[in-house]
């Protein structure tokens, strides 16, 4: 009889509801290697971009159960915390819902999911694992302003301590995430490193770029550009000063592709450089088609000390996919472009440092650039295919 896995993220989505979609990946991939996978989900996050309109359905194979939550306006909203509440506590309902598991990875941003999931997983002696990708409660702490001392802080650093101690697993796409495991919580608990990457299925059915979008890049110059979430920890207003100290290089233009909370302010301040263009957002599968029109990837975050634990943004592994070189402005120590041998590292947040790579790798051969490109797609193919991190998987199970 097929193992039987539940995947527990409130945020987890697919390509119908759209981000996140690491789940989705792993799960349908789990799926092939003959495993029966289900993905326990919220009905609404504000990162979806279509709502489930059912509460259980099949898409490739994995099936989603849509645990009913409220609806709540941004990622700010004070409600999207007694969510997390509402659905932890549904959780603890799953056995009557579900065929029992074998495993049961949970998978939260805030850990409260742990508990209900520990619980579970004793009664039908299901071995747990817990899966990090953003450190809470320090997240809070390093970029919200929060106090360690806080009474909400102090909650939930229990259930990280919690989830810790009592999984039987623990896995995270942080690579330097047992530092903090070891020096911040004061545990001896080793760690499995399984980062994202990218879906070869997705990656062979790619979609041209509209008639639109594809006229408003020239072809004359030598674009460095940026796709994803135009939010302001991705860095774009460092990356778009760089634009100012280059303005005298009329062969050189600056693209952000996407929208988000940070994209008004950026047009108002950037929007009337002849040296950047702004594009709107365009669909996942075109995503390879407007790389192809780049010379060069921009990927930065802010100069945080909690990136020192290690990042893995899911378009960081589209571009090693695209073949092209990538400026990687994150302070996140080691770092897979330096290991590749795939582009060139700068300090985050460093406008001077980045304006002065961009005109570096303008003044590159074709062929230089084209050997750090084929560098990162031979490396990404090698290491982070979702059939190869799903198999990293199955050697936990």
């Amino acid at each position: 009889m097929n193992k039987h896995i539940w995947i527990i993220n409130e945020y987890a989505g697919n390509p119908q509801t759209g981000m996140e979609y690491r789940h989705y990946y792993i799960g349908k991939e789990l799926v092939k290697l003959g495993y029966e996978v289900t993905v326990v989900s919220a009905s609404y996050s504000h990162l979806f971009k279509n709502l489930p309109q059912q509460s259980s359905e099949v898409i490739d194979g994995v099936k989603f159960l849509w645990l009913k939550v409220f609806n709540y306006k941004n990622s700010h909203n004070k409600l999207r915390i007694i969510k997390w509440f509402l659905f932890t506590f549904k959780i603890f309902f799953l056995r009557f819902k579900l065929k029992k598991p074998d495993v049961i990875i949970v998978s939260p941003m805030a850990p409260f999911p742990i508990l209900p999931a520990y619980f579970l997983a004793k009664s039908v002696k299901a071995k747990l694992i817990y899966e990090v990708k953003d450190i809470w409660p320090l997240s809070l702490i390093a970029i919200g302003g929060f106090k360690p001392s806080h009474p909400f802080i102090r909650f939930m650093a229990w259930f990280e301590k919690f989830a810790l101690k009592k999984s039987d697993i623990i896995v995270s796409n942080l690579q330097n995430y047992g530092t903090h495991i070891k020096k911040d919580i004061g545990l001896d608990r080793n760690f499995h490193w399984i980062s994202n990457g990218i879906d070869l299925d997705e990656l062979n059915n790619i979609e041209s770029l509209s008639v639109k979008i594809d006229e408003m890049f020239p072809k004359d110059k030598f674009i460095i550009g940026y796709t994803g979430t135009v939010g302001a920890a991705n860095a774009l207003s460092n990356f778009l000063e760089a634009s100012n100290i280059l303005a005298s290089h009329e062969d050189i233009l600056f693209v952000v592709v996407g929208d988000g909370q940070e994209k008004e302010h950026l047009v108002n301040v950037f929007g009337k450089n002849k040296n950047v263009l702004f594009v709107p957002s365009i669909p996942k599968p075109m995503v390879q088609s407007i790389l192809n029109k780049f010379d060069a990837c921009y990927i930065g975050l802010q100069k945080e000390e909690l990136f020192k634990y290690g990042v893995s943004p899911n378009k960081l592994f589209d571009y090693m996919y695209s073949g092209k070189p990538i400026l990687y402005a994150i302070d996140s120590g080691k770092n897979i472009i330096d290991v590749a041998g795939c582009g060139i590292s700068v300090g985050a947040q460093n406008d001077q440092e980045i304006a002065k790579t961009v005109l570096k790798l303008s003044k590159m051969t074709g062929a230089q650039r084209d050997k750090l490109g084929v560098n990162g797609k031979e490396y990404v193919l090698k290491h982070f295919t979702y059939d190869n991190l799903a198999q990293k998987y199955t050697k936990l199970f």
